[in-house]
C-alpha cells in the first residue's frame, strides 16, 4: 500500500547533555520515511534538498524502499539546516541556527507515479505547501495525516485553519493543542479542535505518552520509560511514521486500529531517541520492533480481581 510522505530532508546539528552530534542528516520526511518503510513500501517521498545532501543517504533510503521521484535537488543551493541545544530535562531546547535555504521557496510537485497513493502524511511544513500537495492529488487518499507546530499558528493561522478542513488526523503536542484551541484542559482543547475539521486528533505529550481523540472517545498510550534519552530530535516524526506505517500496512483506519497504531508509533519513537538523528532507525530489525512492542504490551497489561 503506497504512502506519500511530504516534509523536510535536512542537516541537523544537535547538542545534548550527552554530547554533540556534529552535522548529521535530519528533517521530518527523513524520520518518517525511515520509520514507515518498516511497515509499508513504497514510501513516495516529496521534499527538496540542496547539492550538499549526501548521495549515500539517498541511496540508503532508496534501498529501504523509499521512492525519490518527488525529491527536488537544487544543486547550486544548500539544504535546510537547523542547530539546537537541549536542556538537562531533554524536553526543552534552544534553537541556535535555522537556515531555510532550499526550503524557503519549496514548491512541491507530485509525480504521476505517486498518484493513487492511499495514504498521505504531511510533515511539519507551511500550511500553503500542505494545501498545494492535497490539491495536486487526482484522487483523495484514504487517510490524510497532518503535523504542524506553534510557528504556523502564529504566522499562518488562516491557511492552517483551511488545511485542517482538508485532513483526517491532526498531530500536535500538548502546548500546540492549547495554543490552537485557547483551552488549557486538553479534553476541552480536543473538543474544539475536532470542530475545525479533522476527525481524529493525536496530542503528543513526549515522555508522558500520547492521547487519541475521536468524537466522544479518548485513548491514552504511555511512553516507554527509558533509562537514557540521548536525542529527542525527530521523535514526533518517528511517532507519525510508525502510526501511519501500521495503518497503511493493515489498511484499517478504524478507531480501534488507531489505538494499535499509536502504540506502534510510540514504540518506534522509543528507538529514535536512543541515538543521534536517524542512526538508530537505520539499524533496527523487525525482531527489534516486535520485541519493543512486547515491552509495551507488558507495560499496559494487568490482571485485576474485583471480588
Amino acid at each position: 500500500m503506497s504512502l506519500i510522505v511530504v516534509g523536510s530532508m535536512a542537516f541537523d546539528e544537535i547538542e545534548t547533555p550527552f554530547g554533540k552530534s556534529g552535522r548529521i542528516i535530519g528533517g521530518s520526511a527523513t524520520f518518517i520515511a525511515w520509520t514507515a518503510a518498516n511497515f509499508v513500501q513504497p514510501i513516495n517521498q516529496v521534499s527538496v534538498i540542496g547539492g550538499d545532501f549526501p548521495q549515500a543517504d539517498l541511496h540508503a533510503l532508496a534501498a529501504k524502499g523509499v521512492a525519490l521521484d518527488g525529491v527536488q535537488i537544487m544543486k547550486d543551493r544548500p539544504s535546510f539546516y537547523w542547530a539546537g541545544r537541549y536542556h538537562m530535562d531533554m524536553n526543552t531546547r534552544d534553537t541556535l541556527v535555522t537556515e531555510l535555504n532550499v526550503l524557503g521557496d519549496f514548491q512541491p510537485v507530485i509525480p504521476e507515479s505517486y498518484q493513487g497513493s492511499e495514504f498521505l502524511v504531511l510533515g511539519n511544513l507551511s500550511p500553503q505547501v500542505q494545501i498545494s500537495v492535497i490539491n495536486q492529488l487526482q484522487e483523495r487518499p484514504k487517510l490524510i495525516v497532518l503535523d504542524t507546530m506553534n510557528f504556523w499558528m502564529e504566522t499562518a493561522l488562516d491557511d492552517l485553519k483551511k488545511v485542517l478542513t482538508m485532513v483526517d488526523v491532526l498531530l500536535v503536542n500538548d502546548g500546540e493543542a492549547r495554543q490552537l484551541s485557547g483551552e488549557y484542559s486538553l479534553v476541552k482543547a480536543a473538543r474544539k479542535i475536532l470542530t475545525m475539521g479533522p476527525r481524529y486528533l493525536i496530542i503528543k505529550k513526549g515522555e508522558h505518552g500520547a492521547l487519541l481523540f475521536h468524537e466522544n472517545h479518548v485513548f491514552f498510550a504511555p511512553a516507554l520509560p527509558l533509562e537514557d534519552v540521548f536525542d529527542p530530535t525527530g521523535a514526533g516524526d518517528t511517532f507519525a511514521g510508525g502510526f501511519i506505517g501500521h495503518l497503511a500496512k493493515t489498511k484499517d483506519i478504524s478507531f480501534e486500529n488507531m489505538k494499535t497504531a499509536i502504540i506502534v508509533g510510540s514504540a518506534m519513537a522509543s528507538f529514535c531517541v536512543e541515538k543521534f538523528g536517524v542512526s538508530r532507525l537505520r539499524e533496527i530489525t523487525q525482531e527489534d520492533i516486535s520485541a519493543r512492542l512486547e515491552q509495551f504490551v507488558e507495560l499496559v497489561n494487568f490482571d485485576i480481581d474485583l471480588v
